[in-house]
Formats: C-alpha cells, sequence, structure tokens
C-alpha cells in the first residue's frame, strides 16, 4: 500500500512539473521517454528468447 502511495505522490509532482515547461519540450522528452522504453523492452525479450533456449 505504502508503494501505491509514493508512486501516486511521484507522479503528481512529474504532472506538476510537467505542466511548467513549454509543450514542444514535453513532447521531445516525451518521445524520449518512449523511445528508452522500446529499446528496454527489445531487449528484455531478446535476452528471454537467449535464455530459454
Amino acid at each position: 500500500m505504502i508503494v501505491l502511495v509514493v508512486a501516486l505522490l511521484l507522479l503528481g509532482i512529474v504532472l506538476g512539473a510537467v505542466t511548467h515547461l513549454p509543450l514542444p519540450l514535453t513532447l521531445v522528452l516525451g518521445a524520449l521517454i518512449g523511445c528508452w522504453l522500446l529499446v528496454f523492452a527489445v531487449r528484455e525479450r531478446l535476452g528471454a528468447q537467449r535464455r530459454s533456449r
């Protein structure tokens, strides 16, 4: 339960900070985070396939 509270608190802080940034910068940062997550997901999938062989 405490983890959920902390996660929601951090989410609120991050969203509050985003409202003070210009929209183009927010979109660029969002795209960078999305690319990083995509690379992470691909690396995890490839690693899982190698381990299962």
